[in-house]
């Protein structure tokens, strides 16, 4: 197993660093695939969670990229707040005080 996670970051296929520890890091090819364990010291020294490296250097564009998407992904999701409510004063009794009594 990894040896063929040193492939992918030797081979020039793009992985996106998922965590980093002291030793070891876990990357995910982009576009999908299964995550893997590889040392550390395959990646750049600079390398950081989130940052796409390809051909054993960081892909800030691609990593740019990737982090809009996200970004654009999460906004679809959004839930929008009816005007008028209002979230940060709080719920002044409980909601549920009438089924109580």
């Amino acid at each position: 197993m990894m040896l063929g996670a040193l492939g992918v970051v030797a081979c020039g296929g793009a992985v996106q660093v998922e965590v980093l520890e002291d030793e070891v890091a876990q990357v995910v090819p982009v576009g999908g695939g299964k995550a893997r364990t590889v040392p550390r010291s395959t990646l750049p020294p600079e390398a950081r969670e989130g940052d796409v490296v390809r051909d054993g250097r960081l892909d800030a564009e691609l990593g740019a990229r990737l982090a809009r998407e996200v970004a654009e992904w999460r906004a679809r999701l959004a839930v929008p707040v009816p005007d008028g409510l209002d979230l940060d004063s709080g719920a002044s009794e409980s909601l549920t005080a009438d089924k109580e009594r």
